[in-house]
């Protein structure tokens, strides 16, 4: 597994931390940015996917991810079908949100967090899909379907990534993700993307990465 992504991997960079939406780059490239509850393993997964455990900064603490950090993340071709010329390298930027929900934040600080994931969520055109993070432990919780709910509304793509997978054993897995969905299926007609990953083992990272370089690659056709 980890082998696979190194080959797709080729580079990921820490560019800059901003404090507002308009402080972002300005430099045209797609983004893919990672949001969820605080401690729910959102810079474990960004580390796993860009081989590189320091490249986002982990805490035992929640609520470190104060700013919206851009990470720009470079990808090696990959070995094309038979017949078809050799894909190119893909740069666009990873971006690690603040967490929402962190109870032990003060009423202002939420507040200004809040605004800031929104803003930026309504406002930065270069977004092609946010990733929201669940983790695969818990039932639904009434936040993270609130903000799944206020993206569907407002028109913001998203995909929904569990986390945590290996904490779980396979069946039980399985059931908490087909119950997430049923629950989703109350309020939408048709789910989202919906991938399932541990940071621990690799898992479901290649396919992430992929439908990252699968939306990057359309965007240029």
């Amino acid at each position: 597994m980890h082998a696979i992504l190194r080959a797709m991997i080729k580079n990921a960079t820490y560019i800059i931390s901003s404090p507002d939406v308009k402080d972002c780059p300005q430099s045209g490239l797609p983004e893919f940015a990672f949001i969820g509850r605080s401690n729910v393993g959102k810079s474990s997964l960004i580390n796993m996917i860009c081989h590189n455990p320091k490249l986002a900064k982990t805490s035992q603490k929640p609520g470190k991810t104060l700013l919206i950090n851009h990470f720009e993340v470079t990808t090696s071709p990959q070995p094309s079908p038979q017949g078809r010329e050799k894909e190119k390298s893909q740069t666009w930027y990873l971006v690690d949100l603040p967490g929402y929900g962190y109870a032990q934040a003060g009423q202002k600080q939420r507040e200004a967090l809040k605004r800031m994931i929104e803003r930026y969520c309504l406002l930065r055109e270069q977004l092609v899909s946010l990733f929201v993070l669940i983790d695969c432990r818990h039932e639904p919780q009434k936040i993270d379907l609130e903000f799944i709910n206020w993206l569907g509304e407002n028109g913001v793509p998203f995909a929904i990534v569990f986390t945590k997978g290996d904490k779980l054993g396979r069946v039980r897995l399985k059931e908490n993700v087909e119950a997430y969905k049923a629950r989703l299926l109350e309020d939408w007609e048709e789910l989202p993307p919906v991938f399932v990953t541990s940071s621990e083992t690799g898992l479901g990272g290649e396919e992430l990465t992929e439908y990252i370089e699968r939306l990057t690659a359309s965007l240029k056709e």
